[in-house]
């Protein structure tokens, strides 16, 4: 869920109670039970082994009232975590923005008999956590609790209470707008939060995804308790739902507690796919802001989660500004100038094609030529491709860093209900390595050219308008010191 990241993200933590539980790492490959006495108790019996990558048995199933299951039986630990993902995000806002994300807020505000302390009490005294957050294309509510009945049992009733009894009460409201109300204040004053607005509104122009996931402020002020309750009925359904579930559970029990979860959602079929985008209107908007420092974005459509590009894709950009130090932006913006604190790019497969986007921050009176420069980068990679010797390194990464994406319990729930939603299958995850690490140069240069053109990107500067001044001559000896650092 990776769009760009502006303070409306951070916003989607409103109404989210976290409260203490059981975290760990668990090594061992044999998912078999193991004795009571080998259990993994407390997290001081935690070896300081690395994380090992361990081959994913996922199950799946549907429940009787329609929604997909996708479990792994882990009992290394005495916890399991479950999560729902719903489509639910911004982009089935319709003509209400924000309506999503308030909703999503407002679950575990109040259920019947149960105020918002209430229901963080209830799950505090049980070890157990409750988080929920929301997004352009899905809504995720999670709950990790104790495996052990006495403690499974009370959590779940609470959460399927939460997840499917939310009562919406006037006072949450009132104050969650509030909330979201001085965001959008401190929006003003955010030239980075200004850019990535209006980069989604060119580049999606009257798509779902084009508006704020937040809404703004006459939305905001503008929803009642009926729309948020009509919103909840027909995107938290059954239907529109998958249910996502790893830990201390024999495949009977995980039945019993999908059986449990999904009974208690509102009754409803999954909600209608989101329609392609059309391909935006390349150039250049400039926002004027008072600052020394213009924020830079730019930015094209990219590709959908299933695009069987996207593997390679994915290996390009690790190349040319997906990880830090090293990247072919990162060495030719900072490294040789020192004209920014970083660069970074990324593509962002979502459920219709996702934004790639660069962004960067850098003195305004060397913007022109920064933004020439970043230009040029990409032009002069998409022309060339990567070298074997870029290709092989950024194979090694991914084969060092992408075990860890599974060394938790916490990490293969995220990872199973990425799955589940976007309709991949089981074996996604080793197909993604597989054929990663199968990748020749030029299938990387063919995949890039084939989805990005240095000449089509959108670009949304942010910054004051001021005399434009040469950028340094390039240097092998990197600068100690970026002329530009982060001011927001």
């Amino acid at each position: 869920m990776s769009e760009y990241l502006s303070w409306r993200h951070r916003l989607s933590g409103l109404a989210v109670i976290i409260v203490a539980g059981l975290s760990g790492v668990a090594h061992a490959d044999d998912p078999t039970p193991l004795p009571a006495k080998s259990r993994l108790q407390t997290l001081p019996e935690l070896d300081s082994k690395a994380p090992v990558r361990r081959p994913l048995d996922i199950q799946s199933w549907t429940t009787a009232e329609g929604t997909r299951v996708l479990f792994v039986e882990a009992h290394e630990l005495p916890m399991f975590d479950l999560r729902l993902t719903f489509a639910a995000g911004s982009s089935q806002d319709q003509q209400h923005p924000g309506t999503a994300l308030m909703t999503n807020a407002m679950l575990n505000e109040a259920v019947p008999g149960l105020d918002v302390e209430g229901i963080a009490r209830g799950f505090e005294n049980l070890g157990a956590s409750f988080s929920n957050s929301s997004y352009r294309d899905m809504a995720v509510v999670s709950l990790r609790s104790l495996s052990e009945p006495d403690k499974r049992e009370p959590a779940l009733q609470l959460f399927a209470q939460v997840l499917g009894q939310p009562t919406f009460p006037a006072s949450s409201l009132i104050r969650i707008k509030n909330q979201l109300q001085a965001g959008f204040e401190y929006q003003k004053q955010s030239p980075g939060a200004l850019a990535g607005e209006a980069l989604y509104k060119r580049l999606y122009g009257e798509h779902p995804y084009a508006h704020p996931s937040d809404g703004n402020a006459q939305s905001i002020a503008a929803l009642t308790q009926a729309q948020l309750r009509a919103f909840h009925q027909r995107a938290y359904a059954s239907g529109n739902a998958v249910i996502a579930l790893v830990g201390d559970l024999t495949r009977e029990q995980a039945q019993a507690v999908a059986e449990q979860i999904s009974s208690a959602l509102p009754k409803g079929p999954e909600l209608p796919a989101m329609p392609q985008p059309t391909d935006p209107k390349p150039g250049l908007t400039h926002i004027d802001f008072p600052s020394k420092q213009t924020q830079m974005l730019l930015a094209e459509l990219g590709v959908d989660r299933a695009d069987p590009d996207y593997p390679a894709l994915a290996m390009g950009n690790q190349i040319l500004g997906g990880g830090a130090f090293g990247t072919r932006l990162m060495s030719e913006v900072r490294e040789k100038r020192g004209l920014t604190y970083g660069i970074y790019s990324g593509f962002t497969p979502m459920q219709v094609r996702g934004p790639f986007l660069i962004s960067l921050q850098t003195r305004a009176e060397l913007g022109e030529g920064t933004l020439k420069l970043v230009q040029d980068v990409l032009r002069d990679y998409l022309k060339s491709g990567p070298t074997q010797q870029e290709l092989d390194a950024a194979k090694r990464q991914l084969a060092g860093s992408f075990p860890l994406s599974t060394a938790s319990n916490a990490g293969i729930v995220g990872q199973l209900g990425m799955i589940g939603f976007y309709h991949l299958p089981l074996t996604w995850l080793e197909d993604f390595m597989q054929q990663s690490q199968a990748l020749t140069t030029e299938q990387v240069r063919a995949a890039l050219n084939k989805h990005l053109d240095a000449d089509k990107l959108v670009i949304i500067t942010a910054g004051p308008t001021v005399a434009q001044q040469p950028l340094p001559p390039p240097t092998d000896k990197p600068v100690d010191q970026p002329m530009a650092v982060p001011e927001h």
